[in-house]
């Protein structure tokens, strides 16, 4: 097929887009009035090309090429990309590549555009390829936006109607099993199905085939692993004991693709010393609760785990936007705070994630590390997300007082 036919149905792809219904992001916003290129990252199917094609056909005329044709992918004159780009589109100044990690030596096609004058704006599945290789291979500035599956806030938006608590909280139970995959929610399809086969797709186009991984079952199996432990924490070695990977340098490979390609993130233990940080053992979370539960997980079982890893989800958004940076606390004791949140050198809140606070036993723990976390980072802003407990609490433990402050899950989602 020549390239004029694939991209001529490309834009007809756009055009049937444009008619579908679009559920606006609250945020990032993509600001195209200036010149720097627009780096849109984020994990596959999570809505980028959703979120770049409505906000560049606003107020633009604009040429859109997606490289997750393979037919794109083996050119190697790139001035036939151009003309046939120019011959579709009308010669637009503005271009949408999509996907563009799927090309080879996409970075030298990228600064050529550049610098013949095109506004860009590019997508990709791949945080490494396209975030920490950018300075090095971008010769001109650019701006990176993260957009992940619908927060709990757009999701809602879908019914576009007022809800009640009774309602919201209903939609809450749907949201920590399903996920904020936008395709199953606009498409009434069943998000198990649709979210098991995404991650084989993911598994196999994006890593096995990138990376040209030799045993595939392993890496899939290592998922699988870390999707049935979500928010414990990890060591290498400890995955290499529980897997049939031996190797602690495989496992350490495996994991960086994962979570390159979004599928899970780590956590480090809190620390000032930066050595610490680094070495010690993290916490893993995955980048949809809706990937968990499509394992077979019971809500019964796991609903503190859905808790925790939501939240991680959100503060994880606000870190890639460059808001906050996070960890977890863990003391000698083995007490624990789930989050520690710094906004630039400053600790500015601890965050514990209960679902239950029902049982007195389980309450004194959670609070107990919190105060004590509380004390010893210096920070009084101390927080437990629950499933209904709301309002402060004055409290002291051996002579440290401490106010702490407790919201409902529904309206700590729904503030950010």
């Amino acid at each position: 097929m020549l390239i004029r036919d694939i991209l001529e149905l490309q834009k007809r792809e756009i055009d049937s887009l444009l008619k579908e219904r679009y559920i606006e992001r609250l945020e990032p916003k993509l600001d195209i009035t200036n010149t720097v290129i627009k780096v849109i990252i984020g994990p596959r199917r999570a809505g980028k090309s959703f979120f770049s094609i409505f906000a560049l056909s606003k107020n633009n005329h604009f040429g859109y090429i997606n490289f997750d044709d393979e037919e794109l992918t083996r050119i190697e004159d790139y001035n036939e990309l151009i003309s046939a780009m120019n011959s579709v589109y009308g010669n637009p100044k503005v271009l949408f590549l999509d996907e563009i990690q799927n090309l080879p030596r996409w970075e030298l096609f990228v600064n050529r555009l550049q610098r013949q004058g095109f506004s860009l704006v590019l997508t990709g599945s791949n945080s490494h390829l396209l975030s920490t290789e950018l300075a090095t291979h971008l010769t001109g500035r650019h701006f990176q936006i993260t957009v992940f599956p619908f927060s709990f806030k757009e999701y809602l938006n879908f019914d576009k109607k007022n809800l009640t608590t009774a309602e919201t909280k209903e939609k809450l139970n749907d949201y920590l099993l399903s996920g904020g995959y936008p395709e199953p929610l606009l498409k009434k399809i069943n998000y198990k199905e649709y979210l098991a086969t995404l991650l084989n797709s993911i598994l196999f186009k994006d890593i096995v085939k990138r990376h040209k991984v030799r045993f595939a079952q392993a890496i899939s199996d290592l998922s699988e692993q870390l999707l049935s432990t979500i928010t414990n924490e990890y060591s290498y070695n400890s995955l290499s004991k529980i897997s049939k990977i031996k190797s602690t340098h495989t496992i350490e490979k495996y994991l960086g693709y994962l979570e390159e390609s979004f599928i899970f993130f780590s956590v480090r233990r809190f620390s000032y010393k930066m050595k610490e940080q680094i070495s010690s053992i993290k916490k893993i979370y995955c980048i949809d609760n809706g990937f968990i539960h499509a394992k077979a997980f019971k809500l019964s079982q796991n609903i503190g785990k859905l808790y925790e890893n939501v939240v991680a989800i959100e503060l994880k958004k606000q870190e890639l936007n460059n808001k906050i940076t996070f960890y977890y606390w863990k003391n000698q004791q083995q007490e624990e705070v789930d989050f520690v949140v710094k906004e630039g050198i400053k600790i500015t809140r601890l965050i514990q994630v209960c679902y239950n606070l029902e049982d007195a036993e389980t309450k004194n723990r959670e609070v107990r590390a919190l105060i004590k976390a509380g004390n010893e980072l210096k920070c009084k802003n101390l927080l437990v997300i629950t499933s209904d407990k709301e309002g402060e609490e004055e409290l002291e433990w051996f002579g440290i007082k401490a106010k702490i402050r407790y919201t409902p899950l529904w309206k700590w989602l729904l503030e950010k």
